[in-house]
């Protein structure tokens, strides 16, 4: 049955009102709800704010380095030491790596460019830090709805966003209502803000929608993929921060490793790759494994434990590349809109910083009387803040490094060493993305085929196993949330002519070829109960075939300490 169809005999659904609905309870979403109640308290009104988070609790889905600075943070709760904000651990090192297979050259610290020192920010579980944040939401007055996705975006007669509605429960996998069925809910606001991180799927809508890239180059990503280890505590240096780039990326793949000392003998590591990558053999995934068995990587970790492990994108395409992020009856923050310092490799403080420009424009116009109209406030200011300026002289980190490792790093050492020593704070030129990421993917027979070495067990894993310590689960008897356009296509393009790319660059193990008597060749199958929800097929399928779209609440990790 059609979601139509399953509303015409089954619903309608039951609505609840807002003055504001806000999906996505991550840094952004949670900035845009406390800033609001504050304004309201400080004005002695009132409003509305409901947050719907699709994980199981807030932080569930939250996988970043993360080092993170507390600029925005101090703006928003001015006194979060004392409140008790999980920002435990200074920064107290940079160290900045060029590797090569077997060796290391450490650079000197006073070549380090600016966008990679970090005196004054904090080694953070990101994933703490937004539990703390949707305490202190909840304290102030904001209705918090974890375990609830938002499927599907509601629109008024003339078109300006309505709300949302979140997923029906109780379907079966063929998409048929069983005993079970729970109709979704929807909620209806005044205006309704899009919190989902990088490549929503709401938010993807939205973009196409409204024409919200038009005039924009074209969003560039990477993947991130993470771990998170408990080492001898003689090998702990809480505080240190190390970045590395050269191996196991060839000269011309964007890519580079982070390392961060936690507290508690903990350390974050992991690696990036921009899914502009070339090669169809190639798979984040296990550069990220043969990444750890450098020596300069292996030091840290040997003798350590794995304790757990994520992927997710993240935006890296920079100014040119930012949408308009507001439309008829809402906005798009932190992530979703593409508020991320790639040269920093940092977006907390941007996503809080983007929720609370957002959330002066909302309260300014819910207080004047007005809903469901465009919020030209919220771009007006932002093009007035200090994030517009921090990411305008970030412009040019992605692009750069598209001509080659090697002019990537001597314009990065240009325009974020030497510029600023001449008291130039922006260059004096813009690069845009060409293309979207997809289109870079070259055919199996122009690419050289890739070996990677068989995992360990110690230090390099499966992706099995992996994905068994970020504790995903999917209910079983479930639509599919990967879906295809058409079926065909995995064989007859995708395998045919890549390789079958999904089947490496998925992070989980979630898109398998496999022998298919029948037709006497091989077929896709699509193993969703391993999604982590990371949003790479959706951005990488070089013909864009698959679309990821929200699974039933509480679906996908559930990360500890990430």
């Amino acid at each position: 049955m059609t979601p139509q169809e399953i509303l015409e005999q089954y619903g309608p659904r039951e609505s609840m009102e807002y003055d504001v609905a806000i999906v996505g309870a991550g840094p952004a979403g949670l900035a845009t709800a406390i800033r609001l109640k504050q304004l309201a308290a400080e004005k002695g009104s009132d409003i509305s704010v409901v947050v719907l988070e699709k994980g199981a609790e807030p932080g569930a889905h939250i996988v970043s380095g993360a080092v993170m600075d507390p600029k925005a943070l101090a703006e928003l709760i001015p006194d979060w030491k004392e409140q008790g904000a999980p920002l435990n651990q200074p920064v107290t090192a940079d160290e900045v790596l060029l590797l090569s297979e077997a060796g290391a050259i450490k650079m000197p610290a006073a070549l380090i460019p600016d966008n990679f020192h970090n005196d004054g920010n904090y080694v953070v579980s990101l994933g703490n830090v937004v539990r703390w944040l949707a305490q202190h939401a909840e304290n102030l007055g904001v209705e918090i709805f974890p375990g609830f996705a938002a499927a599907e975006v509601l629109y008024n007669e003339d078109d300006s966003v309505k709300g949302i509605a979140t997923g029906n429960m109780g379907m079966s996998k063929a998409g048929e209502p069983t005993d079970a069925l729970q109709l979704g809910m929807e909620l209806h606001a005044k205006y309704t803000v899009f919190a989902e991180g990088a490549r929503g799927h709401l938010g993807r809508q939205l973009l196409a929608k409204f024409k919200l890239q038009d005039g924009k180059a074209p969003q560039s990503f990477g993947i991130g993929i993470k771990e998170l280890w408990e080492i001898p505590t003689d090998k702990a240096r809480p505080g240190l921060v190390v970045h590395t780039a050269g191996w196991p990326m060839d000269k011309d793949t964007f890519g580079g490793g982070f390392l961060y000392h936690l507290e508690d003998d903990k350390v974050a590591l992991g690696f990036v790759i921009g899914l502009d990558y070339r090669n169809p053999w190639l798979s984040p995934f296990e550069e990220m494994q043969r990444w750890k068995k450098h020596p300069a990587i292996l030091k840290h970790i040997d003798g350590g434990k794995r304790l757990s492990y994520g992927a997710r994108a993240i935006n890296n395409g920079g100014m040119p590349s930012l949408p308009k992020p507001v439309f008829p009856g809402g906005a798009l923050v932190g992530c979703d809109a593409g508020y991320l310092n790639a040269s920093r490799i940092k977006g907390s403080h941007a996503a809080i910083k983007s929720g609370m420009l957002c959330a002066d424009a909302i309260y300014d116009a819910v207080a004047a009387g007005r809903q469901h109209d465009e919020l030209t406030a919220y771009p007006e200011a932002f093009d007035n803040s200090w994030l517009h300026d921090e990411l305008k002289a970030a412009s040019n980190f992605k692009p750069w490094f598209k001509k080659g490792r090697t002019i990537g790093m001597l314009m990065a050492g240009i325009e974020h060493w030497l510029l600023p020593k001449l008291g130039v704070k922006t260059p004096p030129w813009t690069l845009k993305n060409p293309a979207p990421d997809h289109t870079f993917l070259k055919r199996e027979a122009e690419s050289a085929k890739i070996s990677y070495p068989k995992p360990d067990g110690k230090i390099t894993f499966d992706r099995l196993s992996s994905v068994f310590v970020s504790n995903t689960n999917h209910a079983e008897n479930q639509p599919a949330h990967l879906t295809l356009k058409n079926t065909s296509v995995p064989t007859k393009i995708n395998l045919a002519h890549y390789a079958g790319p999904e089947s490496r660059y998925c992070p989980a193990g979630v898109y398998e070829f496999v022998p298919d008597e029948a037709a006497g060749g091989e077929r896709l199958q699509i193993n969703a109960q391993n999604c982590l929800h990371c949003k790479t097929c959706d951005i990488k399928d070089p013909t864009q075939n698959i679309v990821w779209v929200t699974p039933e609440g509480t679906g996908g990790p559930n990360y500890s300490g990430m």
